[in-house]
């Protein structure tokens, strides 16, 4: 009776094992879809394509969440769905690495990337503005709090108001170089 229950157990195990994915297989497809999405020679965007990466990528990750690429694979496919511009689909692949993988190097570039998605596609600027200010408050020193900082300055403006603003502090930046010089050579003829 043991054995028969000894070798019913194996049985299942292989039986759930070989139905189960396996990693390398999982990799070994996700490279090969890449490589055929990615290729040079190819002119045009393949949608279905995309969708089937993302999908593989978030397969792995859901199969096999303590390996890690699956953060890395979470992190390629909301750079394929913001690129698509699928912004549901974008927010919540960047939610899902900072609950999931907090310590993932790039963690906070997704809490930066959900602050650009709420307000360059789903034009939500008060989720916008409180994620990049959470942003900068978690992250002082990272190197997108000056892209943070400057995406709170110009939201919600068109790109003709934020081209005047430019162009308003390009005239005052050389007026108070114009006012220096003319002080510095006041000086000089004053000696």
């Amino acid at each position: 009776m043991k054995k028969i229950s000894f070798t019913l157990a194996i049985s299942i195990l292989i039986f759930l094992t070989a139905c189960g994915p396996s990693r390398e297989k999982s990799v070994l497809r996700i490279k090969e879809t890449e490589k055929r999405l990615y290729d040079r020679n190819i002119t045009t965007f393949s949608k279905s394509g995309a969708d089937s990466l993302v999908t593989m990528y978030e397969d792995f990750a859901r199969h096999f969440p303590g390996d890690s690429l699956a953060p890395v694979y979470l992190f390629n496919a909301a750079g394929i769905a913001m690129n698509s511009n699928e912004g549901p689909k974008a927010l919540e692949l960047f939610s899902k690495i900072i609950e999931k993988y907090p310590t993932y190097r790039k963690a906070p570039l997704c809490l930066f990337f959900k602050g650009y998605v709420e307000e360059n596609m789903m034009h939500n600027l008060d989720k916008a503005k409180e994620l990049y200010l959470l942003f900068i408050e978690k992250y002082p020193k990272h190197e997108f709090v000056s892209a943070a900082q400057a995406s709170l300055q110009n939201l919600g403006k068109s790109p003709e108001q934020m081209m005047k603003e430019f162009e308003a502090r390009q005239k005052a930046d050389s007026t108070r170089v114009a006012d220096s010089v003319a002080k510095l050579k006041g000086k000089k003829k004053k000696k």
